[in-house]
């Protein structure tokens, strides 16, 4: 991929870009079997090297008669990236109006020197059927009134804006978004409808991967493995919106869904299917409470882990089978490792971060 940001160092974000694609992937996998000692590797999942982010996470700078949307350099001033190639060209499309939108408005960006300004971030997510879901992070809801009254004009520009919200983050500090969301709009979810024939719904704050297509691999190789087994009883841990939940529902199958996120519940609760639950809850704590095991747990926690706690309970638990979905290859080996009785069955590396050293590594563990 071409990038003329990066030939200028105005953003070097996609620290692999040099290194040709072919290279990156084997260069992941190498890594991963390094960490997993799995007796079989399925072929990585590639997905495009362009055009394949769903969400654009945008600082605004500028001014409100000319505002930027990308990131901030050194010395605290905008770098307009609206055109990075990473973005879907929904996503590239819709920033630009935005940023008119936000010039013809006046909503005035946010002044990390000056700690003036209202204007924090953009935060964007397109959907497979082209909807859009759009967040305002603003430092205080001073310009509320302004962004309702400007909000049809935008609307008339971007029919397919579903949800719009306001987010308040009042603190100076590095931080993305706050607690609070006010929503805009009649619809305050976003239906992301996969090829998997699953359709998943989004809140404000929910998560869903930021590559769609890789994304449907991973929910359709854990479908695949669970339903070679034979399994009555799931649990999926820190199951979000509930990707992995939905997509292993089947006759005769129970699976529960559980997440601290009770925002992210609800969204699955919306998208429930016969055989499936939903409880927002401390996942280790919930599982640790359980009188009995299921027949496979999922687990897909943050870069961290699942911490000793919850690998401990699934060692000592008996339960048969964990699908192990991992952002980070080194904190799942410490994790493998607490848990010696189950043992990599199969493996597969999903580039869900291309041009980065990130990846997503899925790992069936069997008993």
């Amino acid at each position: 991929m071409d990038c003329h940001h990066y030939d200028a160092f105005r953003c070097r974000s996609c620290t692999l870009l040099e290194v040709p694609r072919p290279r990156q992937l084997s260069d992941k996998e190498t890594q991963a079997r390094s960490l997993v000692d799995a007796p079989v590797w399925l072929p990585t999942v590639a997905g495009p090297e362009s055009g394949f982010r769903n969400k654009a996470k945008m600082v605004v700078g500028g001014t409100a008669d000319a505002p930027t949307l990308g990131i901030l350099d050194r010395d605290l001033v905008g770098i307009d990236l609206r055109d990075c190639g990473l973005h879907s060209p929904g996503l590239t499309g819709a920033l630009g109006r935005i940023a008119d939108w936000i010039r013809d408005a006046v909503l005035t960006p946010y002044d990390v020197a000056t700690r003036t300004g209202e204007l924090k971030h953009v935060l964007l997510t397109e959907s497979p059927d082209a909807e859009l879901l759009l967040r305002l992070v603003m430092r205080s809801t001073a310009l509320e009134a302004r962004v309702r009254s400007r909000l049809p004009a935008l609307q008339d520009v971007l029919p397919g804006l579903r949800v719009v919200t306001i987010n308040v983050q009042p603190e100076h500090k590095a931080v993305l978004e706050g607690e609070r969301e006010i929503v805009l709009t009649p619809e305050a979810t976003m239906p992301m409808r996969l090829t998997t024939g699953v359709t998943l719904w989004l809140g404000p704050q929910s998560f869903f991967q930021t590559n769609t297509l890789v994304a449907e691999a991973l929910y359709e190789q854990a479908r695949g493995w669970v339903s070679a087994l034979p399994v009555r009883t799931v649990w999926d841990l820190y199951c979000g919106v509930g990707g992995f939940a939905l997509h292993l529902a089947g006759p005769g199958r129970e699976v529960v869904g559980v997440e601290l996120s009770a925002e992210a519940i609800r969204s699955a609760l919306h998208a429930q299917v016969a055989g499936t639950a939903f409880v927002a809850a401390d996942a280790t704590q919930w599982a640790v409470a359980q009188q009995s095991p299921p027949d496979l747990v999922v687990v897909n926690p943050p870069r961290r882990g699942i911490g000793t706690e919850l690998a401990g309970w699934l060692e000592s638990s008996g339960v048969g089978h964990v699908v192990y979905s991992s952002c980070n290859a080194e904190s799942l080996a410490r994790d493998l490792a607490l848990m010696p009785s189950l043992r990599p069955v199969e493996a597969r590396v999903l580039d869900m971060f291309p041009h980065t050293t990130h990846y997503e590594v899925l790992v069936l563990l069997s008993r």
